[in-house]
């Protein structure tokens, strides 16, 4: 099945205008604020069951309109973590992450390929954390969970740093039905999966430890904004950092977080 439609995507820009109205926040052109700020609302879980709205700013940069980068470093998984770059890299970022979070999709654009190279050149290593707080936003319910499953086989079948970003370029809208299981394999084997990745994302064996480390980020005083946690949440050296600044990938690298 092929990635999401124009429609799809007009409903997604429509939805984060719709909390922005809520917020009291009125959205410029193309969704940007000063043409370089994007700003949305992002429903978060607390404990699972408690809904809240939180303001995430995430500036755009250039790498949105670069070309994609190759990924060329080692990528391990251990429980709901994925761990891409060297162990020996001198930074660590941990991002938690949603995969039908629109602004997660638009965090992906602006630092995807910026983040793709400070770990091919062994300047950081990524922890990316399995994350669920969406999963009643689509019909059927659940599919944040399912994606994040899928990652995490497509892992252990060697092909995360492809099918991540997959899941960002054809996210489906909230709302939508989501992406089933068997159209999230068989986007895993066209990137080459194979032995039993099929068998792993149907099985949505990490469900119940997916929602466990969901619920344990949420109570993490560290990764919450006045008690709330959202997504995209990222930390730099376990110190959780402020997405409206624009450098805070160069100024980890720089030593100056």
């Amino acid at each position: 099945m092929g990635g999401a439609s124009r429609a799809d995507k007009q409903r997604r820009k429509q939805a984060a205008d719709q909390r922005l109205a809520a917020a009291g926040i009125t959205p410029k052109k193309n969704g940007l604020v000063g043409n370089r700020t994007a700003l949305v609302v992002v429903a978060a879980v607390v404990a699972i069951a408690v809904v809240i709205g939180v303001v995430v700013a995430v500036n755009r940069n250039s790498s949105s309109t670069t070309t994609p980068v190759a990924a060329n470093y080692p990528v391990a998984v251990n429980g709901t973590v994925v761990t891409a770059g060297q162990a020996s890299a001198p930074v660590t970022v941990d991002i938690y992450e949603d995969y039908l979070c629109p602004i997660c999709e638009r965090f992906e654009q602006s630092y995807g390929s910026d983040i793709s190279t400070a770990l091919n050149d062994g300047k950081i290593k990524v922890n990316y954390h399995a994350t669920a707080i969406l999963d009643q936003s689509t019909k059927p319910t659940g599919y944040s969970t399912l994606a994040a499953n899928a990652a995490l086989c497509a892992a252990s079948a060697g092909i995360f740093p492809q099918f991540h970003k997959q899941l960002y370029d054809e996210q489906p809208a909230e709302g939508s039905a989501g992406l089933t299981a068997a159209q999230l394999a068989a986007k895993g084997k066209a990137l080459g999966a194979g032995g039993d990745f099929e068998q792993c994302v149907t099985a949505n064996g990490q469900a119940k430890a997916i929602a466990a480390a969901t619920e344990a980020a949420a109570k993490t005083p560290a990764l919450t904004t006045n008690g709330s946690f959202g997504t995209p949440t990222v930390a730099i050296n376990g110190k959780k950092i402020d997405l409206s600044d624009s450098n805070w990938l160069t100024d980890a690298i720089g030593g100056q977080v």
